[in-house]
């Protein structure tokens, strides 16, 4: 089952007997098991019939004597082991899923890691509940989970602001919904979010910011580029050299594939880059300033600033020394 569909059948009342919730994406695994506490019972019920427990706390025993327990004046016992990756030989307890009772609902969230899906343990979750793999997004995932994120609250967001945010908050889920939780609460009348709001509100530059360095190197603007690159080296503890060159390799990569790209129209484009078409008409002008040997050649520089950025080869240079010969190498 897909997260959105188990998310709606908890909210239609449909719940599965067992829910484990695995893998490297904890944030997934954490609202389905916010939403299974919020939604299986009602206040007056959890004193009674829900018990949550630790996974450093307890062993398989400990599990399994609890979620046996019947509902005390309700239809439904709850039983949800946080940090379950925590539990010693969690697999053991493949022998007493077939003494749980139909009237419990058991949720175990084991963060960042995995069962082996070829063994009896999970074959049996599979098969009698829901085994759900939480994976982490790729960086170019993030500005769609951002919309999508925005819409469900009722907002609509610019391509712009969307990018700004996903280019700062990287790829930390629960990071990036904290911030945007902040732009909602800062802005309860607002329906449509913009670049301005999210400087205002979160404190990232409209006009200092990797989106802008790189449309300013896609644009060849080498004014430009230097005074966001300035910008960036007098605040490197905002902007680490590292997080930039690892964007910048991202954007070069981008229009390398968008040289080689059968289709040049602005959905094909988009598609073959994973981006929102608003940003194709950059890339189709930076791709008229970079031939498909400078864009090589830009990777190659970039992989050497990220060594550098973690201390390779880099002697007594300083980081905004780094910043300045990383834009020189890119721009010339």
């Amino acid at each position: 089952m897909t997260y959105d569909q188990i998310l709606k059948d908890i909210r239609e009342k449909k719940f599965a007997p067992v829910y484990f919730l695995m893998g490297d994406e904890p944030y997934f695994i954490d609202v389905i098991s916010d939403t299974i506490e919020e939604e299986a019972l009602d206040e007056t019920q959890k004193a009674f019939n829900q018990i949550i427990m630790y996974g450093r706390d307890v062993d398989v025993d400990t599990i399994a004597n609890n979620a046996r327990s019947f509902p005390m004046m309700g239809d439904r016992m709850v039983v949800i082991v946080k940090e379950a990756q925590d539990v010693k030989n969690i697999e053991e307890f493949d022998k007493y899923l077939d003494v749980i009772p139909p009237t419990t609902v058991l949720v175990f969230a084991y963060k960042y890691k995995k069962l082996d899906k070829r063994k009896s343990f999970a074959k049996q979750i599979d098969k009698r509940g829901v085994l759900f793999e939480s994976k982490k997004l790729y960086d170019n995932n993030i500005p769609q989970w951002i919309s999508n994120y925005m819409a469900e609250a009722g907002y609509s967001i610019t391509p712009k602001a969307t990018q700004m945010l996903a280019d700062y908050l990287g790829t930390d889920l629960h990071k990036v919904c904290n911030e945007l939780k902040k732009l909602t609460i800062a802005l309860p009348n607002r329906k449509r979010i913009d670049d301005e709001d999210v400087e205002r509100n979160i404190g990232i530059s409209k006009d200092f910011n990797v989106f802008e360095l790189q449309n300013a190197l896609g644009m060849r603007d080498v004014l430009k580029a230097n005074r966001i690159v300035n910008y960036f080296a007098d605040n490197a503890k905002d902007t680490p050299l590292l997080v930039t060159a690892i964007a910048l390799y991202g954007y070069f990569t981008k229009l390398l594939k968008a040289h080689y790209a059968t289709d040049k129209s602005q959905g094909g484009l988009a598609t073959a880059l994973g981006v929102n078409p608003f940003f194709v008409k950059d890339y189709m002008g930076a791709l008229r300033n970079y031939s498909i040997a400078d864009c090589v050649r830009c990777i190659g520089v970039l992989r050497e600033y990220e060594l550098k950025a973690v201390g390779y080869n880099v002697g007594d240079t300083g980081e905004k020394d780094l910043y300045r010969e990383m834009l020189f190498k890119l721009i010339h």
